[in-house]
């Protein structure tokens, strides 16, 4: 019956116009985009002790690609940094709008913007999308991260317009055994490397094959300085290989 009830919307063109709901409340154009969301890549963002991180597969899905050129997070501000999940290129235009509103802010006021601004501004124009004839909802969900005056903020939004705060979450392909893996072994004590440390064992295991350094891009935003931080590739291979090397000697002390 649940699989019938969809097809019957869709042959009666619930599923053609954003701004029609079909007969049991559901916006289908909003939920394909959310599905489009759970076919992205993997992202991680965890709040530490001394700071907010970001953590993306970027998904190399062809060897001849130049993985430096495939940009899977980006810097809003000085303090800072989003990602996301979906179409990247829907994530591009969110990312622009607030890198020019947080340079407005700037300007004005004279003072770094605070990343709920940021997250309204984002999430409002998400949520008109989803209520305008003639648009389509934006196929992309985005966790934004960063310090400001109130102290260290993760937010995530989705395409529907709804935002939500967390101390670590994850959106993409991986989103349910990520979150699985976070909901038992995420501390609020953790420092940035710790937590760097859990969010590449929880994204690793989460992802089939080819796993390595390449595909992985990671951002720190520190308390103390309030600066984006990207963290080089040799630092994530040497943890990556610390990583594997422990689990071989783990396995060798239960033989």
């Amino acid at each position: 019956m649940s699989e019938v009830q969809p097809l019957q919307h869709q042959m009666m063109g619930y599923d053609r116009a954003i701004t029609m709901f079909s007969p049991d409340g559901r916006l289908l154009q909003v939920e394909y985009a959310k599905k489009t969301v759970r076919q992205g890549s993997t992202a991680i963002g965890m709040i530490c002790k001394d700071g907010v991180l970001l953590l993306t597969d970027k998904r190399i899905v062809d060897k001849l690609i130049v993985a430096e050129s495939v940009e899977k997070i980006w810097q809003v501000d000085d303090h800072i940094a989003m990602t996301g999940a979906g179409i990247l290129s829907d994530a591009r235009i969110l990312v622009e709008r607030a890198q020019i509103k947080a340079q407005e802010h700037k300007v004005t006021f004279d003072s770094p913007i605070d990343v709920l601004t940021i997250v309204r501004d984002i999430a409002n124009l998400k949520q008109m999308c989803t209520q305008s004839g003639g648009l389509r909802p934006f196929g992309v969900s985005l966790l934004i991260a960063g310090v400001d005056e109130t102290g260290v903020k993760l937010f995530e939004t989705d395409p529907t317009g709804i935002y939500f705060q967390y101390k670590a979450t994850a959106i993409g392909e991986g989103e349910v055994e990520v979150k699985n893996i976070l909901t038992k072994e995420y501390k609020e004590t953790l420092t940035l490397e710790d937590g760097m440390k859990l969010a590449l064992y929880a994204l690793k295991k989460s992802v089939s094959d080819g796993f390595d350094a390449e595909r992985i891009d990671c951002v720190f935003i520190t308390v103390d300085k309030r600066e984006y931080q990207k963290i080089p590739k040799d630092k994530i291979a040497k943890m990556l290989a610390s990583m594997e090397s422990g689990s071989k000697e783990g396995s060798k002390k239960k033989q």
